[in-house]
């Protein structure tokens, strides 16, 4: 921030796009501090205010940041000696949105603004609220500055990302987008085709699947692996998935987990670390178990059949002892990758729901 004075934002931000950026980066750049407010009433989707507020952190780190639902303002209320307040509606009069944003820097913020930045028709009109409740008590006007309100910049509409996010996934910042990209776990015995099955997925989604990093190790190492490479070889395995996820488009395929870490540490070593056991835990949005009803191939560097049934038990004692939900491959791999496909469809949430927009916020 460069230049002088206290800008405001208020926005959903539902989801954080390029169009939002320009706006931000704007006031960033005009103001020595910024303050932005983000708050909707009802929430949409798989945009909670702790989603909200991790987008805006990791691209404007130095900006005051107040991400609000009910919940969030009361504790606010609490810590200020305030009676608790609830916000306005999405569908509330813009008298009432002011009014509120008015309250809330002054009780609650308790900090004057100089600027006001916006990119919709209802920025003027904000602004001379706020001026005029702060000049009331002896404070400063507020201005009002305009950003690109035609959208001849940055052609987005908030609304329409909402419907189709994967479609216009080049209005979002990798930060953001990275959020909406589900993670499947393809886990399984030896000889189960998960690694196949990884690959042809990623094909048919026109995606990306993070590789089993421990048969690459296995395979560098000349199948000598120590107990302190199961740990690497798992953090491994989360870094990977970690570094491509916002590079992949809807479903990020995951050939194996940590938990299959953690697995072959039991069986190798009849222990594992803590911190192993700690990111076996890491949660996938559909975990897939491939079945050992196929032929098993011994390549060199598997054990044999009684130990995929082993592994095969395993899973299923783990999976149900951490109530993990999970769906069974079984058949030909034809059939696997059909139930693999349809478990994904039917997973997948309804990300074009939406809720008319604020009538305060920029979208």
């Amino acid at each position: 921030m460069s230049g002088s004075g206290t800008g405001l934002v208020v926005g959903k931000f539902c989801p954080l796009h390029r169009g939002h950026q320009l706006l931000l980066d704007h006031a960033q750049a005009a103001c020595a501090q910024l303050i932005v407010v983000s708050y909707t009433k009802p929430e949409f989707p798989g945009m909670a205010p702790e989603q909200r507020e991790a987008w805006l952190q990791a691209l404007y780190p130095a900006a005051s940041l107040w991400v609000l639902d009910d919940a969030r303002l009361a504790a606010h209320c609490r810590q200020c000696g305030l009676a608790s307040r609830r916000l306005p509606g999405n569908d509330a009069g813009d008298d009432a949105h002011r009014q509120f944003m008015a309250w809330l820097l002054r009780e609650v913020i308790q900090r004057e603004v100089d600027i006001v930045f916006s990119s919709e028709d209802y920025g003027p009109g904000f602004a001379a609220v706020l001026s005029q409740q702060q000049q009331l008590r002896g404070g400063r006007a507020v201005a009002h500055v305009s950003v690109d309100p035609a959208r001849a910049a940055v052609p987005v509409s908030g609304t329409a990302l909402r419907a189709d996010l994967h479609g216009q996934r080049d209005q979002l910042a990798a930060e953001v987008y990275r959020h909406f990209v589900r993670r499947v776990a393809l886990i399984g015995g030896e000889s189960t085709g998960k690694s196949t099955l990884a690959r042809t997925l990623a094909e048919r989604l026109g995606s990306l699947h993070a590789a089993e990093y421990g048969r690459e190790l296995w395979e560098a190492q000349d199948g000598q692996l120590q107990e302190a490479d199961l740990l690497h070889i798992a953090q491994t395995q989360v870094a990977r998935e970690e570094q491509i996820q916002a590079s992949a488009t809807r479903w990020l395929v995951c050939d194996t987990t940590p938990l299959t870490t953690l697995m072959y540490a039991e069986a190798m070593f009849g222990r594992a670390d803590l911190l192993l056991q700690a990111l076996a835990a890491r949660p996938y949005d559909l975990v897939l178990l491939c079945d050992p009803d196929v032929p098993f191939v011994q390549d060199g560097t598997r054990r044999d059949e009684a130990f995929r049934q082993w592994q095969h038990a395993w899973y299923l004692r783990e999976l149900d002892a951490r109530q993990i939900p999970y769906r069974q491959l079984s058949g030909s791999w034809q059939q696997r990758e059909a139930l693999a496909m349809a478990a994904m469809a039917a997973a997948q949430p309804d990300e074009s729901r939406a809720t008319p927009p604020s009538l305060v916020a920029a979208q």
